[in-house]
């Protein structure tokens, strides 16, 4: 999905869950060497594409997720699910999972 292109998301989170699609490893390194897919790293950055309504807290009050769509995000590394659907592949992990806010 490209930013000028984009469908209807067909996934929506519930809770203090997000969607997200993570951000392509660059393919070429500083040098120009063009890397495989194999050596390619695990991206942990990603695009948040929606959000649940939060987390509910034990007194009952939902606590918003702090981030929201279009934020691009830091994750833990092996975080979260990843899911294809409509040939289009994205990642559902919970807010907790977000390390930081990339700031551009």
């Amino acid at each position: 999905m490209t930013q000028g292109t984009q469908k209807k998301l067909s996934i929506k989170p519930l809770g203090d869950r997000v969607v997200a699609q993570r951000l392509e490893a660059e393919e070429t390194t500083k040098g120009g060497i063009i890397l495989p897919d194999s050596a390619k790293k695990k991206q942990e950055t990603v695009r948040i594409l929606a959000t649940g309504k939060g987390k509910v807290a034990d007194d009952g009050k939902v606590i918003p997720i702090p981030v929201n769509v279009g934020d691009i995000v830091l994750v833990d590394r092996y975080a979260g699910q990843e899911v294809t659907l409509d040939d289009e592949e994205y990642v559902v992990f919970k807010s907790d999972d977000i390390i930081a806010v990339v700031e551009r």
